[in-house]
């Protein structure tokens, strides 16, 4: 009797521990999927929205169409996207949930561009706002937009030029002006042209802001729209100014409320 009771004890404690296995093996499986699925849970959202995609091509039954240099689309998470189809600008409603977008209600401009494939724009306009539901996929810092009729637009995500190094064409305060500025990625200097005059100086560049010297410029008289232009890009020297670069385009503020866009050559 002794014997087969320590024999039932035992039965019983193996049993026990048997059917806790199981339940710890679930416990971890569970935890381990949700950290997991943490890890490797998409955010189609934040990884689309907000970015200036730069649009490689467009592939519609089966024929693959080259994108113009210009084309691209910023998609907005506050229900609007914006952008280029190469040589019009357009904008569109928009409707983000998980990884598919939906563009409706396109508004854009109607210019004719010289050298640019009209035939493009028009495709362009086709797939991304009368296709449906996009499917996005973001790998390595491109994107693919497929459509519900097997139609894909494929992109990839534009940098912003650098500062230094970079040709700066300056287009306003006169667009007629042929003022450029270089700043030079080794030394901290600007150089170029006012437009007239060739001018360098002193640039020291630190947390949005570009601190320039007195200016060296040479003395040759131009036309006077261009001397008018002139005088107002020296206004920027021997003071600090506030730069931002939004893609291919740099705007310079003084303190004293100056603006000056130029865009990268």
């Amino acid at each position: 009797m002794y014997r087969q009771k320590r024999h039932t004890q035992r039965t019983i404690r193996t049993a026990a521990v048997a059917a806790l296995v199981p339940l710890a093996v679930a416990c971890g499986s569970e935890q381990g999927g949700q950290a997991g699925g943490g890890s490797s849970s998409a955010q189609p959202a934040a990884a689309v929205t907000g970015v200036r995609w730069s649009i490689d091509s467009v592939t519609v039954d089966g024929t693959t169409h080259r994108a113009p240099t210009d084309a691209h689309i910023t998609i907005g998470a506050g229900g609007r996207s914006a952008g280029s189809y190469g040589c019009n600008t357009f904008s569109a409603r928009t409707e983000v949930e998980g990884d598919r977008i939906r563009l409706s209600d396109p508004t854009a401009t109607e210019r004719a561009c010289e050298g640019k494939p009209m035939a493009f724009e028009k495709t362009l306009a086709r797939t991304l706002t009368d296709g449906g539901e996009l499917k996005t996929e973001v790998n390595d810092g491109r994107l693919t937009l497929t459509a519900s009729d097997g139609a894909v637009i494929r992109l990839k995500r534009s940098e912003d030029a650098p500062l230094k190094g970079t040709e700066w064409t300056v287009t306003t305060p006169d667009t007629r002006s042929r003022a450029r500025l270089t700043f030079d990625p080794e030394e901290n200097t600007v150089a170029g042209s006012l437009g007239c005059n060739e001018v360098n100086a002193e640039a020291t560049v630190r947390d949005g802001h570009i601190t320039l010297g007195v200016p060296a410029v040479t003395r040759m008289m131009c036309e006077d729209s261009l001397m008018d232009s002139e005088r107002t890009l020296m206004k920027l020297f021997d003071s600090t100014v506030e730069y931002r670069i939004d893609h291919r385009t740099l705007t310079l503020t003084s303190e004293n409320g100056i603006s000056v866009r130029a865009v990268a050559e």
